[in-house]
């Protein structure tokens, strides 16, 4: 089997403690666990040390980045996190530089990443309904879809190398929460995703 990472990356608050996200976090971690996958877990607001995350994310084959959208984008440990390791790793163990040469300086940036052999799944959780996005009616997202709007941390994750699993979202958790049903799809969308990874590696 393999061995996973995930990132609990919300920032608890007044009104708004993380709950759901710490309990995706758990499912994931039993789930994959119950799979005969390696779990390890790093709840971002708990604090972390940026040697052992460098570590722990050469240890993965998949890292599961699990969290809010809070104003369009990551919470900001999570961002605050990104910038700490990801930058200590710049060093050749996460990336070579930004993929340029001195012999083509205008070419491949953005290619230099040393992650290649390794994937990473969006796990996210949004006060949107589902409808808002994929609809050019709505006016707000014009049509774009949650991979659209997360475009930023599918760059910074291809920058290192990372290769992306389908995201999984869960919609309009303040408002109206379907929690059960989200689980069940969260539950089915682990064990595709995960079962096809064993198969590709196999």
């Amino acid at each position: 089997m393999s061995n996973i990472l995930i990132l609990n990356g919300t920032q608890p608050y007044e009104g708004a403690p993380g709950k759901l996200n710490a309990s995706l976090t758990e499912q994931a971690r039993s789930i994959l666990t119950d799979l005969g996958h390696e779990v390890r877990i790093t709840t971002v607001a708990d604090g972390y040390d940026p040697k052992t995350e460098v570590d722990a994310h050469l240890w993965a084959d998949t890292i599961l980045m699990q969290f809010p959208v809070n104003w369009m984008g990551v919470p900001w440990p999570f961002k605050k996190y990104m910038d700490e390791v990801y930058t200590s790793a710049m060093d050749g163990r996460f990336a070579d530089g930004d993929g340029r040469t001195s012999d083509a300086p205008k070419q491949n940036y953005g290619m230099g990443g040393k992650l290649n052999t390794k994937k990473y799944m969006l796990s996210v959780t949004f006060n949107a309904p589902k409808e808002a996005f994929d609809n050019k009616a709505e006016p707000f997202f014009a049509g774009s879809s949650v991979d659209d709007l997360m475009r930023p941390l599918h760059l910074t994750a291809k920058f290192i190398g990372l290769q992306p699993l389908p995201t999984f979202t869960v919609f309009d958790v303040m408002k109206n929460p379907t929690i059960e049903t989200d689980f069940n799809r969260f539950e089915a969308h682990l064990k595709n995703a995960f079962t096809e990874v064993e198969t590709v590696a196999a």
